[in-house]
């Protein structure tokens, strides 16, 4: 999302946060931008801060307390400077009283005003993981994203490769779809991409002579899963009569990598041609990636032993 206004924010989590909007709806266009430079603040949301201002600032017990204790003036000059800084929301917690001159400058300066029944440590897990997912960089890349021996494995290749064929081979072997075609990823942390379905395409499938399937339809509850952390991508490529692979990639097999919001996602390209059986060699491939993952490399084993047997051999 390219922003997220007051307006968006509240009514997303409105109902799990137990929110009541009392002054300031006119400022309901006021918004969040991801990657925007936040001079001097530091984050997004926070409790109270007069001196580094949060874009949402959370005003609990003590906070409410630390205005109370100030004289007339300081509080008059501190409720301004809050409300300067144009923050996009405050949020009362606990369900306490608003103090009618808090109220007042927020309705003057449009500034939204909410009250919550929750304490201000569950306002502010909650509203983080939701402001890192809304606002969080977002691609759409084409393939097929499903999870195998529960690892996000997106297959990529060319059309008609027969990536949905391979996709419906899988999980008619007791895989489970997140999405076919366009998958949104989403890039939650600095190298954990989520991936998931778009509203439109859920549990369905397209399947070249059969159309489109409704894959939860066919196979059950289990053979979807609403989203899905990318690990692997494997890519077809059609094999070309008279190519020729190299040795050292027959030995190590195809592997690279594919970089998805600068983060290296492991890349695996198998030869697509009539005969092979895909699936399995998909398993496999997934497989293997788990075993390397755990430092298990059966291609450097096997160039270890070699190596040491060369060594053994005596000169001719």
């Amino acid at each position: 999302m390219d922003r997220l206004t007051a307006r968006q924010l509240y009514d997303g989590v409105n109902e799990r946060m137990a929110l009541r909007w009392l002054a300031g709806m006119r400022g309901e266009s006021r918004a969040l931008e991801p990657g925007a430079v936040q001079a001097r603040r530091p984050s997004l949301i926070g409790y109270l801060n007069v001196i580094y201002p949060n874009k949402i600032q959370i005003i609990g017990s003590e906070e409410l307390n630390f205005l109370d204790g100030l004289d007339s003036r300081q509080r008059w000059e501190a409720i301004h400077k809050i409300a300067a800084t144009r923050p996009v929301a405050l949020i009362v917690t606990k369900d306490q009283p608003v103090p009618p001159d808090l109220r007042e400058v927020a309705e003057e300066t449009d500034t939204p005003l909410w009250v919550s029944s929750k304490r201000g440590h569950e306002l502010l897990t909650f509203l983080q993981y939701h402001l890192a997912r809304q606002l969080a960089a977002k691609t759409t890349l084409h393939g097929v994203f499903l999870e195998v021996f529960s690892i996000g494995v997106l297959i990529t290749g060319e059309a008609g490769s027969g990536k949905s064929e391979l996709a419906l081979e899988l999980i008619s072997r007791g895989h489970r779809l997140v999405a076919d075609d366009a998958t949104e990823f989403t890039l939650i942390a600095p190298d954990v991409i989520d991936g998931t379905c778009p509203e439109l395409l859920q549990d369905l499938l397209e399947v070249r002579g059969l159309g489109v399937l409704n894959v939860r339809e066919m196979f059950g509850h289990m053979s979807v899963k609403p989203s899905k952390y990318l690990r692997l991508v494997i890519h077809l490529k059609p094999l070309r009569e008279g190519e020729e692979i190299d040795a050292l990639t027959r030995l190590t097999g195809d592997i690279g990598h594919r970089e998805v919001f600068d983060v290296k996602v492991p890349k695996i390209t198998i030869p697509v041609a009539s005969g092979r059986n895909i699936a399995v060699l998909v398993e496999a491939a997934v497989r293997s990636h788990a075993l390397k993952s755990k430092g298990i490399d059966p291609a450097q084993t096997f160039i270890d032993r070699q190596a040491h047997q060369l060594r053994r051999l005596p000169p001719w």
